[in-house]
């Protein structure tokens, strides 16, 4: 599976920003390391942002930097994807659905996705919860495109569209 995985920190001279190998970090602790390294001291907050295989996104967020002992608050815009995809089982520490559970089928025979975790972590950054989950669910859009739109209300756009990009700041 391929994905892209974009930390992204609000800090004093604005959002900071760093595409991520998150098979070189392990483990969701190790990504919360990652992201508060990002915010040094300060307040944050620190997103990681992540797309895989045009199918699913997950987002984790830090609040606090350095010093902070707050858990990190995850969501996942299908559950499924913990069990299909070990990049975000690394991130997802809930529960993962049955193997064979398509109970979820809708009359076109498409599995509907199940958003899992806290879909109200990107309120306070222009993206509440009925928004962000109406965006995962808009058929047609795409991970990318999820995330675009999140980055936008947040003014982080540019900085993950320079990611994108490879440049680095």
């Amino acid at each position: 599976m391929t994905y892209f995985a974009a930390a992204l920190a609000r800090t004093p001279g604005g959002w900071a920003a760093e595409e991520l190998d998150l098979s070189e970090l392990g483990d969701l602790e190790a990504v919360v390391d990652e992201l508060r390294e990002l915010t040094g001291d300060g307040p944050g907050p620190a997103l990681l942002l992540l797309e895989e295989d045009d199918e699913h996104v997950a987002v984790v967020r830090v609040d606090g930097g350095l010093s902070s002992l707050d858990d990190p608050r995850v969501f996942l815009s299908d559950e499924r994807a913990a069990q299909a995809s070990d990049v975000a089982a690394m991130l997802w520490e809930g529960d993962a659905p049955p193997a064979d559970g398509d109970e979820d089928d809708d009359d076109a025979g498409r599995v509907l996705a199940e958003p899992v975790g806290d879909s109200d972590l990107l309120a306070d950054l222009g993206t509440p919860a009925e928004d962000l989950l109406a965006l995962c669910a808009e058929e047609g859009l795409l991970p990318s495109d999820v995330l675009a739109a999140v980055c936008e209300r947040a003014g982080c756009l540019d900085a993950l569209e320079q990611l994108r990009e490879g440049v680095t700041a």
